[in-house]
């Protein structure tokens, strides 16, 4: 039976017209909104900021409050009473009002978000009023109170004016032009009535109004907000409104590619007529226009060089682009969708009315259908936009669909761009090389792109030819694939391994001489290097180069520089600004010169050689784990090199890239290198945990007389133990876990069991780790005796706080842990019982001998190694 519509005028009878179907999967009954999120961050974003304001910038807040007291004195008595008054009573009645408006038009889904928001603002004011009258630093106390007389202070926030600002956000009143001006009528008179009265202060009612309206888009985005998104329903009446008479509609399905970068692309839908030819139909919501936001907005900011269309654009901006992209597409001679209609359907949504076009996607053809006739027309699609300088943007393999007649037809031209420059114009030739490279080979991919387009416009887009120009769907597959390739090289190498080593023992029962036994070896790793060029398979994008320059050997080839900040740069930064506020913060209270006038230089000096010491146990502890022979003082150099590369690079990251890289300039295979670094590292973990362990035993019962370890010890493994089980209880961590050590000790146990038949390499390495873990404990024993504070804590207590403080700084993403680390061993310190100002002297002196110190040396060390291509 046929429902009225909400679109359909009143008193509309259904006619036969109206009796259509319409195939669609139920949407969800809420739906979490990108837009509630944004405006959660910028509310959070507005907290620190006041926040920081207040702390910070003492002086102004002052004067801004004493300039506003100043200029609210004026108002008469009368305006400032009835203002009062109206206010009272209006804060409380307009949100009843809007609530009671809302339950007649049956909408108490709306009002229950409300109420919940509104418990939750009140939560959230009582916790902020808590900790601005006992924990919060003075200047923001006196930037958010004032006094009430008696001692007592006003409230921070004010507990009844948060709740009915987030309930009013949460139920929408916003939107609603008549309540809207009533909603800001009553928060201006009461902000004007409770300033006058001294009862609060500027920073107080922003702060209040930030935490209302953070509260309410916090809740909607985390409850859902109730779905407004237009029907199958709507479509067919905003259809009847532009002149067609559907019978049908049918949702087409969804593209599996990322959802934010596909899910943008609208809903689509196939419409057939009582007469005529059927349609396809794209319906964008504001809702799937929010989709990949804050994808578009990385892109934009770290791209260099790349304009793109702006992060958030209203619907009508969107349909105008799609729109002119279809004509312009057309007019340049492509083959592209004709559009023939577009309407809003209401004011959330819009529709966008094509021929149909049938057929298939080249993500849903086999691939013995995709011959090199086809490969051709959809170059010659691309070449059609470029004549004109439109640029596609999304050219992947759902974007092309292939028709009845087998042409190629270019879809999704939304992202696109007119006017396009150079770049961008070869990034699309990038991708779509990319795209057909993946069905077809990079042979074909190549070929087919230089009979339409040229060999010169091809190889123009080497330089582009990278993961970071391609699309997140693409990048996603070469992933896929790069971890495939790793896993057959994987296999192959310990088949090889297992085959030699069964040859190994078949042999050793017939010969058992040393010289046959070295014989054996030789030949296994032979077998092994051989595996492994056997087994190494190029990348996708390294085969379509390699076609490339054999028809333009000539052709640049290296990689543009098209990333303007990189993620690890960006937390880097934010991490290190954190370490320089509290080094700045904490070196504010400390007199330097009496300390500098007081240190023992005997003991700075012992500093300096034990940091000296560390580099050679450091070799120790890496030719330890590699059985060939390499020289041991350009081992000690390289260490010392990695000195200078942990200045530009994480420390549990560049001295692991630049050990492997000099094993393999000293003779040892890349993955046998890789092995032998990787088994240190995995050696060098777990002797780290086996002492923090020890050594936290032994300082927890350094005051007691029975064998009791500290409570710290207890609940450390307990959080360990607790943190192991949610890792196996959760099947995705398992996998996660699962893959990364299987990976990791599928090349180093052989390299151990390597190890293991030579005792005094395996002594060495452990001797190394152990050295080295001793000389950095004396290092900062004899730093914290330089500033007179040796007696105040035992060798047990300086390791635990030591090695903590190397854990954080290894997973720290500065470079060096620059800031972690001194964070770290400064309050470790200050917990074990050393006093404030000997602290943060003897971490600094610390720093100074095993990180800044060390820098000219290491600078001179690699630049040595790297001009006798040891590195």
């Amino acid at each position: 039976m046929h429902d009225p519509h909400p679109d359909d005028p009143p008193g509309h009878t259904p006619t036969a017209a109206d009796r259509v179907e319409v195939d669609e999967p139920l949407l969800a009954a809420r739906v979490h909104r990108p837009s509630d999120l944004v405006r959660l961050l910028v509310g959070l974003l507005g907290i620190a900021v006041v926040l920081g304001i207040a702390a910070f910038a003492h002086g102004t807040t002052v004067g801004l409050e004493a300039d506003i007291s100043k200029g609210t004195g004026q108002a008469p008595d009368l305006l400032i009473k009835v203002a009062g008054l109206v206010s009272s009573i209006a804060v409380l009645l307009v949100p009843v009002a809007f609530a009671i408006e809302r339950l007649i038009k049956r909408d108490g889904l709306r009002i229950a978000d409300g109420v919940l928001a509104a418990v939750l603002a009140h939560g959230v004011t009582l916790a902020t009023d808590l900790w601005v009258s006992q924990g919060a630093p003075e200047t923001i106390q006196d930037a958010l109170t004032r006094s009430a007389g008696g001692g007592a202070l006003t409230d921070p926030v004010h507990g009844y004016l948060a709740p009915v600002i987030a309930y009013m956000t949460a139920v929408g009143m916003t939107r609603r032009p008549r309540w809207r001006v009533a909603l800001w009528v009553v928060l201006l008179l009461d902000a004007f009535a409770m300033l006058v009265s001294g009862y609060t202060t500027p920073f107080s009612i922003i702060l209040t109004v930030l935490i209302g309206w953070s509260v309410a888009y916090g809740t909607l985005y985390a409850v859902g907000s109730p779905n407004v998104r237009p029907t199958g329903q709507h479509l067919l009446a905003g259809l009847r409104r532009v002149g067609f008479q559907p019978v049908s509609a049918m949702r087409a399905e969804a593209p599996d590619g990322d959802a934010a970068e596909t899910g943008d692309r609208g809903r689509r839908y196939h419409v057939t007529l009582e007469d005529g030819p059927p349609l396809d139909v794209t319906v964008v919501d504001r809702e799937q226009q929010a989709q990949g936001f804050f994808y578009r907005v990385w892109r934009r900011l770290t791209l260099r060089g790349i304009t793109t269309r702006r992060s958030i654009q209203s619907l009508r901006q969107a349909l105008e682009q799609e729109a002119l992209l279809a004509y312009a597409a057309i007019a340049a001679g492509a083959n592209a969708p004709k559009l023939i209609a577009t309407s809003e359907l209401g004011p959330d949504a819009v529709m966008l009315v094509y021929e149909h076009l049938g057929g298939r996607t080249l993500d849903a053809l086999p691939d013995e259908e995709i011959t090199d006739e086809l490969s051709r027309n959809a170059w010659e699609q691309v070449r059609a936009l470029q004549s004109r300088r439109i640029a596609h943007r999304r050219l992947t393999g759902d974007a092309l669909v292939v028709d009845r007649s087998g042409k190629v037809v270019l879809t999704d031209l939304r992202g696109g761009e007119i006017a396009a420059g150079d770049l961008v114009l070869r990034m699309d030739v990038a991708q779509l090389l990319t795209t057909l490279g993946l069905r077809v080979g990079a042979e074909r991919a190549v070929a087919s792109a230089v009979s339409v387009l040229g060999p010169d416009t091809v190889a123009d887009c080497l330089p582009l030819l990278q993961p970071i120009a391609l699309s997140r769907s693409t990048r996603a597959t070469l992933r896929r694939l790069a971890r495939e390739r790793a896993d057959r090289q994987r296999e192959a190498v310990l088949e090889s391994s297992r085959a030699a080593k069964a040859a190994r023992e078949a042999g050793s029962r017939e010969a058992e001489s040393k010289a046959s036994a070295a014989a054996d070896r030789k030949a296994e790793k032979k077998a092994l290097d051989d595996a492994l060029e056997g087994a190494r398979e190029e990348d996708l994008l390294s085969q379509i180069r390699g076609q490339v320059l054999l028809i333009r050997p000539q052709a640049p080839v290296e990689p543009a520089r098209l990333e303007r900040i990189r993620p690890r740069t960006l937390v880097s930064f934010i991490a290190g600004a954190f370490g320089a506020y509290f080094l700045l913060t904490q070196l504010a209270h400390v007199d330097f010169a009496t300390i500098v006038g007081e240190a023992q230089w005997g003991w700075v000096g012992a500093a300096l050689a034990f940091s000296a010491l560390t580099y050679v146990a450091a070799a120790m502890s890496l030719l330890g784990f590699v059985p060939e022979r390499v020289p041991f003082l350009r081992t000690v150099l390289a260490q010392v090199a990695g000195s200078f590369v942990k200045l530009v690079a994480p420390a549990a990251v560049g001295g692991v890239a630049l050990n492997t890289r000099f094993l393999q300039r000293a003779g040892v295979r890349p993955g046998l290198a890789v092995a032998s670094v990787g088994a240190s590292q995995l050696f060098g973990l777990a002797s780290h945990i086996l002492l923090l362990l020890s050594f936290g035993y032994l300082t927890g019962t350094e005051k007691t007389p029975e064998m009791t370890p500290s409570r710290t010890v207890i609940a450390g493994l307990l959080t360990v133990a607790v943190l192991v089980l949610v890792v196996t209880a959760v099947p995705f961590l398992r996998k996660f876990v699962v893959t990364r050590v299987r990976a990791l000790f599928a090349g180093v146990v052989p390299r151990m069991l390597d190890v293991l038949q030579r005792p005094q390499k395996l002594m060495t390495g452990i001797g190394g780790m152990l050295l080295l873990t001793g000389c950095f404990v004396m290092c900062l024993d004899a730093s914290i005796r330089a500033f007179g504070g040796g007696e105040a804590l035992s060798y047990a207590s300086i390791a635990v706080v030591f090695l903590a403080g190397n854990a954080l700084g290894s997973a720290a993403p500065t470079p060096g842990g620059i800031g972690a680390v001194e964070t770290t061993l400064t309050l470790g310190l200050i917990a074990a019982g050393l006093e404030k100002e000997v602290a943060i002297s003897a971490v600094l002196l610390f720093r100074l001998m095993t990180f800044w110190l060390p820098v000219l040396p290491g600078w001179v060390s690699f630049n040595y190694l790297t001009r006798k291509e040891a590195i």
